[in-house]
């Protein structure tokens, strides 16, 4: 009994869903510019600056902003951003344990977890954990930090719910990196339902088969390459900077680096590790790492849609095929960058087109599927946030 209690719990997905904003929140390209102009006085250098980032973004017509940024001007008062992350998270309380939020810029108190234990009256031993500041980096380690607490509790279901609150965070200045920002990011958030029972892996859909994170705060680029602050003018935003791109390409180094020997077959390790001790041993500079063919080892990949050109480096370094990164394209076309829950609308976007197949493999936190997963609205159900457009996908 002893050694029993002693083993790794199993982790299981059972599901999740993903907030599917109403229509009247829609903000295509001419009525968000037209917003945007109206209650931003813009430079001379940066009137024309928001269309060209929305013209190379890949987001669609349809993507969604949360109420009070409808209004001219913003309306930006802590009751409707209260509001907009109230109507994005959403659980059904019954058997859970565990219960982390993430929101990176939303920090109130009551906090998020006491609003959710409140209005859904949980039980008073839910062990609750808020999660803030972490970005888009967030869904990783609110699964992970789930992951922890499903080791400690037994016999329990865990609920982690990642959204981000735009209400607060509309730019009014005129500093580029901080307009970026303003352009890409769309309302929505996601509930995902875990649980270490066993009797829940005949319905989960995915068990966790390996976690990787990778924190790279101690380089002074990488910490300052996203950043909360204050513009020249006093303005309040989010910026981000030259050194995003090489930071991204440094922890997708390191990630591949611990993630590899985890998953790939062994002649790609083999490969792998002679391209590392033959750079490091020998110090030859024209010697170039050998990039693992992760084809091998998964079968979908949900990369995360921050925007066109994170995309498309990937897809260049991981030598992935179109039908690999369609999934994120589609996202960032539909939902646009919905921060740290941009993964699970992927997740839904793989599901919804039914490609999802007993064993297959996915990303990141690897997760195995356990069985074949059929659309919910197959079946007539309406949990799938693209029941309604998932016919006119791909474009």
């Amino acid at each position: 009994m002893i050694y029993m209690r002693k083993l790794p719990q199993t982790m299981y997905l059972v599901d999740f869903v993903c907030y599917h904003p109403p229509t009247h929140l829609q903000v295509p390209t001419e009525y968000f510019l037209k917003g945007f102009h109206h209650y931003i006085t813009l430079s001379a250098s940066s009137v024309e600056f928001p269309r060209k980032i929305l013209e190379r973004s890949g987001l669609g017509e349809e993507t969604c902003l949360s109420e009070g940024l409808h209004a001219i001007p913003p309306n930006q008062s802590l009751a409707l951003a209260r509001k907009e992350t109230e109507e994005v998270m959403f659980i059904n309380p019954k058997d859970i344990g565990i219960l982390v939020v993430n929101c990176s810029l939303f920090s109130i108190t009551p906090s998020l977890c006491d609003i959710i234990i409140n209005k859904y009256k949980l039980r008073n031993n839910v062990k609750s954990f808020t999660l803030g500041g972490m970005g888009c980096s967030a869904r990783v380690i609110a699964v992970d930090l789930a992951k922890g607490a499903l080791q400690v509790h037994r016999n329990t279901c865990a609920i982690v719910l990642s959204t981000e609150n735009l209400t607060l965070r509309a730019y009014h200045g005129n500093n580029k990196s901080m307009m970026i920002t303003s352009c890409l990011f769309r309302i929505g958030g996601a509930a995902i339902l875990l649980s270490n029972k066993n009797k829940d892996k005949r319905q989960a859909k995915y068990k966790l088969v390996q976690m990787v994170r990778t924190h790279h705060g101690s380089d002074d680029e990488a910490y300052k390459s996203v950043s909360h602050h204050e513009d020249e003018a006093g303005e309040l935003g989010v910026s981000l900077s030259k050194s995003i791109m090489r930071a991204a390409g440094e922890t997708l180094k390191t990630n591949i680096t611990t993630l590899g020997p985890l998953v790939l077959p062994f002649g790609e390790q083999l490969r792998f590790l002679y391209s590392m001790v033959n750079k490091k041993l020998f110090k030859n500079p024209k010697t170039r790492m050998y990039i693992p063919d992760f084809k091998l080892a998964f079968e979908h990949f949900c990369i995360h849609a921050g925007g066109r050109g994170i995309i498309d480096e990937v897809e260049k370094n991981l030598k992935l095929y179109p039908v690999h990164v369609e999934a994120s394209r589609m996202t960032l076309h539909r939902f646009g960058n919905t921060s740290s829950s941009t993964i699970w609308y992927e997740l839904a976007y793989i599901e919804a087109k039914g490609r999802m197949r007993k064993n297959d493999r996915c990303n990141s936190a690897v997760w195995i599927v356990l069985k074949n997963v059929k659309p919910y609205f197959a079946n007539g159900g309406k949990c799938n946030p693209w029941e309604d457009c998932i016919h006119r996908y791909h474009v």
